[in-house]
């Protein structure tokens, strides 16, 4: 077994490490206080290649393997949790999944700006009664004539209503098939009468990351923007799902690492008792639990993308990673928090932050639930 990464792959690693650290570090808890989408910083993102890292070049993007996708959003969510779902929601939901089923027309119009930086790819799934419950769909989509004419309500969609927010792929019954919905997936560009986006959630964290919600009432879009088969909504959207994991399980590292770097610091540097804090067993065992569980993830993590990359199974091992690594995050910003005692409690200090951003983990891209749900269908429970 070689754990060993390509030399282009820590190359790159270290070139958004650099990016994050030079670019985005010295403006992020600015840019989370305003709750400002950093346009700026997305145009440097661009023109670094992280949009469209695992999509050919023919289509505007760099040709990188899923592992390389992964060290870069760790390395961005190491500094901006809510940057590296920006990246994750684009790359493995919204572009992944024009590129996966889109015709050539398709991708033309729409991935290749994707995969350039100059759009951002969302997906419209979870709807108000329809969350983890994925079949529970009720937005609609009717054919009439050669248009398909959408009633319904997305929510907590993420990319959807920035000024480079320019389509969003929603999933909508169309049909009935032996008593069962007949789900497809359609893609809605924005300016469309009848597509509505809501105002800005107010969240708890991921201040800097765009989320809104979605209507449609009696929005009409051409019968062509079926994106895939009819009725393969479902198979299509559950595929790129799995890969959203992994984004999810990156960005999870990448906070997981945060919260434990934040740690160590401060425990070298506070003093109580005539010592730093670092030198108690409840202080230094905490870290180096903390340390443990980090790169446990981040192996499940690399092992999924590398599974990917080689077109191996790697449903359940996106799930696992998921699972592990969201849940590591949130023990890591209590961890780091409790470190910090009463300062981790204060805006000033990054953990704070950190602690808001880590919660969603283990609620988004499936609940940790579900995911514990698909590994029990995988023993056969």
């Amino acid at each position: 077994m070689d754990f060993d990464l390509t030399e282009e792959q820590r190359m790159f690693r270290q070139t958004v490490r650099e990016f994050a650290k030079t670019e985005i570090a010295p403006h992020v808890e600015e840019l989370d206080r305003a709750g400002e989408f950093p346009y700026e910083i997305q145009e440097k993102m661009a023109d670094l290649g992280i949009f469209g890292l695992p999509f050919p070049e023919e289509y505007g993007g760099t040709g990188a393997d899923l592992v390389t996708y992964a060290l870069s959003v760790e390395e961005i969510s190491r500094v901006s949790a809510s940057l590296g779902i920006t990246i994750s929601a684009h790359t493995s939901l919204g572009a992944l999944l024009v590129y996966l089923n889109g015709t050539e027309e398709q991708k033309q119009e729409w991935l290749v700006p994707m995969a350039q930086g100059k759009m951002l790819g969302a997906f419209g799934l979870t709807e108000p009664e329809a969350g983890s419950d994925a079949g529970a769909t009720k937005t609609t989509a009717a054919l009439d004539g050669d248009e398909w004419v959408i009633n319904g309500t997305k929510c907590f969609i993420t990319n959807s209503g920035t000024r480079i927010s320019k389509m969003v792929t929603i999933t909508a019954v169309t049909g009935d098939r032996a008593g069962k919905k007949e789900i497809s997936n359609i893609i809605v560009p924005h300016g469309t009468p009848g597509f509505t986006v809501s105002p800005p959630y107010r969240k708890m964290g991921w201040h800097i990351s765009d989320t809104h919600e979605l209507s449609f009432n009696d929005c009409r879009v051409p019968a062509d923007n079926l994106l895939g088969d009819r009725g393969a909504g479902l198979k299509t959207f559950l595929k790129v799902l799995d890969c959203g994991r992994i984004g999810v399980a990156a960005l999870s590292v990448g906070l997981a690492q945060a919260c434990l770097d934040e740690a160590v610091k401060y425990a070298k540097q506070r003093q109580q008792f005539g010592q730093p804090i670092g030198k108690f067993e409840a202080i230094s065992f905490r870290c180096a639990d903390m340390l443990v569980e980090v790169e446990l993830a981040r192996l499940m993590t690399l092992k999924a993308a590398w599974l990917y990359d080689r077109e191996e199974p790697y449903s359940k091992e996106a799930s696992m990673a998921k699972l592990f690594a969201s849940e590591t995050a949130m023990r890591a910003a209590s961890a780091a928090v409790q470190i910090h005692g009463g300062y981790g409690y204060i805006e000033d200090y990054p953990v704070c932050r950190y602690f808001r951003d880590a919660k969603i983990l283990e609620i988004g891209e499936g609940t940790s639930e579900v995911q514990r749900l698909i590994l029990a269908r995988n023993l056969g429970l």
